[in-house]
């Protein structure tokens, strides 16, 4: 670890010692510091919100690759980070760096002067500052968790906001019905601003319909107001109220990449209509998202398994998330796939395993290490047994890999899927980190 990282591990420490609470929903501190900050997040660049449970990530990262193409500036915050906190934080295009992270995480701490507050809204508003000094075109913003009471919330205007499939997710704070759910995601719609919305659930959409009522958001609708038809050769149409406009195939992996590709460019042609131009669309064939059905090539973890079986990683963690990583891991392979699996206890894997049976032939379990909410191989292994699926517990990755390298039949396919803090973990020991 070089000085500057340990530096930057220093201060990302001091401030999750200022809450009790890792999540702890609501505006209120995150509003109050901002001002003792200058209010940065009155100084942004235009601004795409983005909420949901599935999709996000992968919704900015065709954006910020539609802007690039565009030859305009994107700032992008994400979260989680998969390797490096850096990652959060895209300023123009390019990672903080950890110099000026370092610089600006301190200027937080010693303007907040210990008063209680997370982790996430404190680095949020260290991010504001880093987006307000430095120029764009478009932040592209990814709320946390939920939407109403996320800390990205205190913004007061947007450009358009966007909003994902929404499922069950992080029950514990957000509710168990899938209504109510929506209806927290759907507090970043703004008063008279255009709302891209996905196809949803009759019950999501039922909170969705809810709250643009309440706050009169203008909205356009996957399925009504645009739609997609793809192509045999991965390619797609992107029909905009009758307008049909082709585009190339995308670079991220899976059917499901088109429906993000298509809220990505309904967002763009309505937060920037005069960037929706066809040197803009080659973004879609040039978009990089880590983690997200990658493929790992190379790298220490491969060796490990070695080149008798294709390698990939996905983030998939919930039941929707599952779905989708099914039907992609078919077109993939006529085989069915060996599992390692990794998850936290903000909800119930039982219903990963059971969307992901079909294509399981075993799971090999793992807990993820560092993270306190991480359900044990033990728990997980028992949770895929009950699904009717063959699964051992593993102490680490290496372990799993080299156990299916010595079992497996040649060629079978192998997929490291659960909790993106599994994911980067994955990265981080194939030494294969995002840039």
């Amino acid at each position: 670890m070089t000085a500057s990282q340990t530096e930057l591990k220093a201060a990302l420490d001091r401030l999750t010692k200022l809450h009790p609470k890792l999540i702890d929903l609501g505006l209120e501190r995150t509003l109050a510091l901002s001002a003792k900050c200058g209010s940065p997040h009155r100084h942004l660049p235009p601004v795409i919100h983005i909420a949901g449970t599935n999709g996000k990530g992968s919704v900015s990262a065709f954006l910020a690759s539609l802007y690039k193409a565009a030859g305009l500036r994107a700032h992008v915050y994400n979260s989680p980070h998969l390797c490096r906190f850096n990652e959060r934080i895209r300023l123009a295009g390019n990672l903080i760096s950890e110099l000026e992270l370092i610089a600006i995480l301190s200027e937080v701490d010693a303007v907040n002067d210990g008063a209680p507050i997370t982790f996430f809204e404190s680095t949020t508003i260290a991010a504001f500052l880093a987006f307000a000094r430095h120029p764009a075109d478009i932040l592209i913003l990814e709320t946390g968790l939920g939407g109403k009471f996320d800390s990205t919330n205190i913004i007061e205007d947007t450009a358009v906001s966007v909003l994902t499939p929404i499922a069950r997710d992080h029950e514990h704070f957000l509710g168990t019905d899938i209504s109510q759910i929506a209806a927290q995601k759907a507090g970043i719609m703004r008063s008279s601003k255009p709302t891209i919305w996905a196809q949803q659930s009759p019950e999501a959409r039922q909170g969705l319909v809810s709250e643009a009522k309440k706050l009169g958001s203008e909205i356009f609708e996957e399925g009504i107001d645009f739609r997609v038809h793809i192509r045999d050769d991965g390619s797609f149409d992107f029909i905009w109220q009758g307008e049909q406009i082709e585009m190339p195939a995308p670079s991220l992996q899976g059917v499901h990449q088109v429906q993000n590709a298509s809220l990505a460019l309904a967002a763009m042609k309505m937060a920037t209509p005069d960037a929706f131009t066809p040197a803009a669309f080659n973004g879609i064939s040039q978009a990089k998202w880590p983690g997200r059905i990658q493929e790992l090539q190379t790298g220490k973890l491969k060796n490990v398994l070695g080149s008798g079986h294709p390698l990939w990683l996905d983030g998939a963690h919930n039941a929707h998330g599952a779905a989708a990583l099914v039907t992609t891991l078919k077109s993939l392979s006529q085989q069915k796939w060996i599992v390692i699996f990794g998850a936290l206890n903000t909800r119930p894997p039982e219903a990963f395993f059971t969307q992901i049976k079909p294509v399981a032939s075993t799971i090999h379990t793992l807990e993820i290490s560092g993270q306190p909410a991480a359900l044990s191989a033990q728990e997980l292994a028992a949770a895929a047994m009950s699904a009717n699926i063959p699964a051992e517990p593993a102490t680490c990755l290496a372990e799993a890999l080299a156990r299916i390298k010595q079992t497996a039949l040649p060629n079978t396919p192998v997929i490291i899927c659960g909790s993106l803090y599994l994911a980067g973990q994955v990265l981080e020991e194939n030494q294969t980190l995002p840039d």
